[in-house]
């Protein structure tokens, strides 16, 4: 199971969370989040090396996301918004056009899906072979950041292949919840932790996400 954690902008909290085991931090590049993390390229210098940086992005131009990968030296992108296959094609060509970089390896692809009682997994096949992971997180009003679970017995109609990270409104409560969903989901490649472990928004409760995270992966 690999965690990321998500929302982050202060370099101390940064630095804490960094020193847990984690395998991704997520940084947020849409303005309308309180956890957007404006230009503070001086804060993300303390995230750990061997993580895997992403930057959060929602319907964001093609050039602003490829300026955010070099300035921030990002190795990951998360697609928040409703980017279309053509879109992620495009950001993939882009990427190494413009700068070299090696889609899927040097920056992975991560696309994120909002998730309610209606949603029809097939509209994820179109994205098959275009990213590395999806994200499926509650339908809300916003963009994410709601704190808000879906119900993840609907995860039991995806039958693609795409491994796929979950989201929304995770709790420390949660362990047995998700080890068992674990036991279900062969695809389940890890979660996505933000709001419930907050302090205030992008201030990380670096204790309680060290309970979870050690009881989750201890199994």
């Amino acid at each position: 199971m690999k965690i990321k954690v998500c929302g982050m902008r202060q370099a101390a909290n940064i630095a804490e969370v960094g020193a847990l085991p984690i395998h991704f931090m997520g940084f947020i590049f849409y303005e309308k989040s309180p956890r957007f993390v404006v230009d503070a390229i001086e804060s993300l210098r303390s995230c750990p090396d061997d993580l895997t940086r992403v930057g959060v992005f929602v319907n964001a131009d093609i050039d602003f996301v490829l300026d955010k990968i070099i300035a921030f030296e990002l190795n990951a992108v998360q697609l928040h918004g409703s980017e279309t296959p053509l879109y992620v094609h495009d950001l993939a060509v882009m990427m190494w056009k413009k700068h070299k970089i090696q889609p899927h390896v040097e920056v992975e692809i991560i696309k994120a899906f909002s998730v309610d009682e209606h949603f029809d997994f097939n509209k994820t096949k179109d994205y098959e072979g275009l990213v590395n992971y999806f994200l499926f997180d509650t339908k809300t009003p916003q963009y994410g950041g709601a704190g808000v679970k879906f119900d993840w017995t609907i995860l039991e109609k995806y039958t693609g292949e795409t491994p796929f990270l979950l989201a929304g409104g995770i709790t420390e409560h949660d362990v047995d919840a998700v080890l068992l969903l674990q036991n279900k989901l062969p695809q389940l490649y890890g979660l996505d932790l933000n709001s419930k472990f907050e302090i205030e928004p992008a201030l990380k409760d670096v204790e309680k996400l060290r309970g979870f995270i050690e009881k989750v992966l201890r199994y």
